[in-house]
């Protein structure tokens, strides 16, 4: 009997070794023969915002977590000194205008001044011209009048002499205006060169003040942080009061509408993975929901398992990562959600 009843209990025990080692025999041809894939983690597109200028946090107007559309406030800083800059530049622009055009103004005035004393000068050298030639034609007619004797034709000399000699002044005097309108406008066409340089010196004054401008209203505009597309607020490093410092990290975004997961193919299964092929991701948060992706990246470089991996045999393996990106439009995939990735067609 205890003999029989040992053999029984053999049996069952080899019966029952029998079928663990059937069914892990049928677990390994299904793991061999399903699609290649792995383990991986669903990971955001991580936003840091940060600051060009050094100030306090004014306010914080949102809270961890938050969903946020692009060009929401999120945290507002005090910058009463890049404001007080903006408006110092702003006066300084206003100012290198002014003096802008009060440059073109006088280069115009010169300009007409010039014009002015060339037309005043042809003007009174036509004038001279005439003057001589009617002095000419008179000291000619002096000249024939010193031969008459009469006493009608001394008197007549001497005023035609009188005149001849009238005339003559009046061409010095003609002559000497001409002189003063050429002075004139030597003058005018100097003043004309001051005044251009003058211009020009104020017209890149004015592109300085222009550019001081632009950067005092770009320092401005950093005072307030703002969406640059919709997310996710995941974390708020600083609380308003406190002193930040430029470059520093104060609102951190998760961008969630299209998410990515990685995972890890061994060396005989890479011809497996291309850009642009199908994958299907699953999610221990989501039981029976399928998710479709779209392989976007293939290493080109081998590398060891990360720690993350479940099993010491998978960590120790050489593989290749594969990236996969997933639409996700209603944010059911969230940062650090462990999801299985397979690819179809490659079942074996």
């Amino acid at each position: 009997m205890p003999m029989r009843r040992m053999i029984v209990l053999l049996v069952a025990v080899v019966l029952v070794l029998g079928g663990l080692l059937a069914i892990r025999l049928r677990a390994q041809a299904r793991i061999q023969s399903a699609p290649s894939g792995g383990s991986g983690e669903i990971e955001g597109t991580d936003v840091d915002l940060s600051s060009r200028v050094g100030a306090r946090v004014e306010t914080v107007k949102v809270k961890k977590g938050d969903a946020v559309k692009q060009g929401d406030l999120l945290l507002a800083l005090d910058c009463s000194d890049p404001k007080a800059a903006l408006a110092e530049s702003e006066a300084r622009l206003a100012q290198a205008q002014a003096q802008a055009v009060a440059a073109t103004a006088s280069v115009d005035a010169s300009r007409r001044s010039q014009e002015a004393a060339v037309a005043g000068k042809a003007a009174a050298r036509a004038q001279a011209l005439a003057l001589a030639a009617q002095r000419d034609a008179a000291a000619r007619q002096s000249a024939r009048l010193e031969n008459l004797t009469s006493d009608v034709s001394f008197q007549s000399r001497d005023q035609m002499k009188a005149s001849a000699e009238g005339l003559s002044r009046q061409v010095e005097a003609a002559e000497a205006q001409a002189q003063a309108s050429a002075d004139q406008a030597n003058a005018a066409a100097a003043a004309i060169r001051a005044s251009g340089a003058q211009a020009v010196a104020s017209e890149a004054q004015v592109r300085a003040a222009e550019a001081a401008v632009t950067r005092s209203r770009i320092l401005a505009a950093e005072c307030e942080m703002r969406a640059p597309r919709d997310a996710v607020v995941n974390d708020l490093p600083h609380e308003a009061g406190e002193l930040v410092q430029p470059g520093q990290a104060l609102v951190k975004l998760v961008v969630l509408d299209e998410v990515k997961a990685t995972f890890y193919l061994p060396n005989a299964e890479l011809s497996a993975a291309r850009p642009g092929a199908k994958a299907w991701v699953v999610a221990d948060a989501w039981p029976g929901e399928k998710f479709e992706g779209v392989v976007s990246t293939v290493s080109a470089k081998a590398e060891f398992t990360p720690r993350n991996i479940q099993t010491r045999s998978d960590r120790d393996r050489l593989v290749y990562p594969v990236e996969v990106r997933l639409a996700n439009p209603d944010r059911k995939l969230r940062p650090g959600m462990p999801v299985q990735v397979s690819l179809p067609g490659t079942e074996r």
